[in-house]
């Protein structure tokens, strides 16, 4: 571990609870509109359509676009699934913002600030620039550089999207461990050459909402939160 200088960290599950933040951000929508749907169910159905959507993009068969543009895309799907009345500009443009306002774990700005005293700390994530910076400045996450989809030209697990970040910090990928609490982020990770932390987020969809408990590789750290990992990395 003495070799790592650099930790980088999803984000969406990781670093921040989308499933609470998106459920809430459209409940206070709907109150204010006489609107009535199961919203934990609609907050579900946006985010499944959010790996379908990138692999569009990874796959070749569509140009770059970034998070925001399909974020904007699948609720259009996800709301009308839910037969709700149709979203003007406006509203539509503030339901995708919702996702830079997300709110962190309890542990997460804590955790990151004891980190960022020992390491670079930087989010990788597949979350555009303005997205990652938006929402770092309302949560408080201390960030040392926004990296990630925009910077790779590349969504995870792509390895351009590990060591396209990498580089951007002019590190070589065994000096930056991935943080993350998704196993398949930390497989393609590892397969890049850079080191692992398996940080469990069981509430990421809910009680029983199927989120990674346990690891399924020899990661090199798995820490039960920021601060522990923290603590394993002796800060």
């Amino acid at each position: 571990m003495r070799a790592v200088e650099a930790l980088f960290f999803d984000v969406f599950g990781t670093v921040v609870d989308w499933r609470t933040s998106i459920t809430n951000e459209m409940k206070n929508f709907a109150g204010a509109r006489g609107l009535d749907a199961d919203w934990a169910a609609l907050a579900d159905h946006w985010r499944g359509l959010y790996q379908p959507a990138m692999e569009e993009v990874r796959a070749e068969g569509r140009g770059w676009v970034i998070l925001d543009t399909l974020h904007g895309e699948n609720l259009d799907k996800a709301w009308a699934a839910f037969d709700l009345p149709a979203l003007d500009t406006a509203d539509r443009k503030h339901l995708v913002a919702a996702w830079h306002r997300l709110d962190p774990w309890p542990d997460a700005v804590a955790g990151l600030t004891r980190l960022k005293a020992g390491y670079i700390i930087a989010p990788v994530s597949n979350g555009n620039i303005a997205l990652i910076t938006n929402m770092a400045k309302r949560a408080g996450l201390p960030w040392d550089v926004v990296l990630g989809a925009e910077v790779a030209r590349a969504y995870k697990p792509m390895p351009e999207a590990y060591l396209n970040s990498a580089a951007a910090i002019g590190r070589a990928p065994e000096h930056c461990m991935m943080v993350a609490a998704h196993n398949d982020d930390l497989h393609a990770a590892k397969a890049q050459g850079l080191k692992t932390a398996f940080i469990p987020r069981p509430l990421e969809f809910g009680p029983g909402g199927g989120a990674d408990v346990e690891p399924t590789g020899d990661w090199d750290v798995v820490a039960e939160s920021f601060e522990a990992l923290a603590e394993e990395l002796e800060l």
